[in-house]
Formats: C-alpha cells, structure tokens, sequence
C-alpha cells in the first residue's frame, strides 16, 4: 500500500471539506445508506473525487462523502464501502480509517449487513460485534509500518469497545429493535459461502460472516481508536437454508428495516461520549 497517495487523497478531501469538524466517523455498509436520508447533510462529496477512494463497484454502495449534523454534533459518513474482492488493493478500504484519523476523530462506527449462522439470530435483527475471527487470508496491515501510530505487532484483545456495545444494547432497546451479541467471521468473497464452509466457521466460533467490516476495525483499533461494529442479518448463511442467497435479498432486507435503522443509528450517534 502507498502512504503516499492516503496522505494526497486525505488532502484533497480536506480541501474538499475545509470547513467541517466531525466528531465520528461511521461507515456505512451494504443497504445502510438510506439511515441518513433525513439528517441535515453540511457537505458532501463524491468517492469518485478522492484518488484513493475511486468509484464503487458494489449495489447499494451510494460511493459519497456526506458530513451530516446529527444532534448538535457534525459526523463524518462515508456512505458505501471498498472491499478487498473489488480487486484495487487495500488502500481503497483503508482510506477512510486514515481520513479518520487525520481528522482528529476518536471513534469509528463500522457497519454491515451479514449472514446469520447461530441459529437463534434472526433476518432482520441486529448483532453487536463483540470479536471477529479473520479468514481473509489476508491483512491490511501488513505493509503499514510506514504509519508511525500503529506498533508493529498489534495487540487485538478488545478490538470492539465494550462501553461502546453497551450504548448499542441501550439504543435497540428504546428504538425497538432485536438485537444480540455475537463473533463476526469475515471472508473474502465475492462469492457466498458454502454449506461446508459454514459448518466450518460453527466449529470455529461465528455467530455471523460477511465479506468486510474486519480490515477497517483492524487498522482502527491498532490506530488507537475506539472501533463499534454492527451488523444486520440480512439473510440466513447457506448451510442453514435450502434457497440460494442474492445481493438484492441482502439489500431488501436492509430496506425493510430502514426506518427502525434510522431511528437506532440516530439515537447511538447522539449518545456517545466523545
């Protein structure tokens, strides 16, 4: 990965954005776009002016910078994600943990939408990320020794902060939502899992698998900062269903509960202590 280019990307961004001072950074996954259609937006930009971050290529990944107020607070949203299977390397995922933290912000929100495996989580709900297990087979952070802030050798024992998780279990409660705790698998893709490699991941702990969210927590807890995953479980992971798995099931599902996402996302940004 070239450092280079994040530290021309993050200046073109900031000259972009010379004005704003976001207290958190989120960034939005498959189908979450749509939480911040009502928020005041302060500016916004699109992916395709940043080097780094380029156009996305994935549905449901609107591929814009959007600085909205939420309370009396400015958050930083990149509204779409870059993933490792796009095939451009790391520093598209990257850039925004980078932007982040160039920015002074403390705290990233990281979500997704997932896969349910542990049988008691439901199409719909929300499942906090307590751990991960990375089977990538790959690892942003090799190659970032250049960044002086991140040690060489990372510890990764509560990579999701726990006051975090339970500001969300606060939040679904008053917003109505069902949520639940669990270990977040992440694979590559860009293909589904098959039925073997979902008992597999059973056997090895997951509650839940998709193809992101990992990489960025990865790199933003070895930065120092405080990292809060969620997912929506879009869909039930394929060994646990005879039907076959879409990207525009994944994307309805979010739509669905949109309104319900609206309301907790809103509720979990205003609630964090900076």
């Amino acid at each position: 990965m070239n450092i280079r280019n994040l530290e021309d990307s993050f200046y073109k961004m900031r000259a972009l954005l010379p004005q704003v001072t976001p207290q958190c950074g989120v960034i939005l996954g498959s189908g979450w776009n749509t939480v911040i259609e009502e928020l005041e937006r302060i500016a916004e930009i699109p992916y395709s002016a940043i080097p780094s971050l380029r156009k996305t290529t994935v549905p449901g990944h609107e591929g814009m910078i959007i600085v909205a107020r939420v309370g009396k607070r400015q958050v930083l949203f990149f509204c779409g994600r870059r993933h490792w299977y796009e095939g451009e390397g790391w520093e598209p995922v990257i850039f925004p943990v980078y932007a982040i933290l160039q920015l002074g912000i403390s705290t990233i929100i990281l979500t997704n939408a997932a896969g349910g495996i542990r049988p008691d989580l439901k199409v719909g709900q929300l499942m906090a990320i307590d751990d991960h297990i990375n089977c990538m087979g790959v690892n942003p952070l090799i190659g970032l020794q250049g960044l002086s802030w991140i040690p060489r050798f990372p510890d990764m024992r509560e990579v999701y902060d726990n006051e975090l998780r339970s500001l969300m279990d606060k939040c679904a409660e008053q917003t109505g939502m069902e949520i639940s705790h669990g270990v977040y698998a992440a694979v590559t893709g860009p293909n589904y899992e098959t039925p073997a490699e979902i008992r597999a991941l059973q056997q090895l702990g997951a509650d839940a698998v998709g193809m992101s969210t990992v990489p960025e927590a990865l790199v933003g807890h070895a930065s120092g900062l405080k990292v809060a995953g969620i997912s929506c479980i879009a869909n039930r992971a394929s060994a646990t269903e005879s039907a076959g798995i879409t990207h525009t099931e994944v994307l309805a599902t979010l739509k669905a509960k949109s309104h319900l996402l609206k309301i907790f996302l809103k509720l979990f940004l205003e609630n964090i202590t900076y």
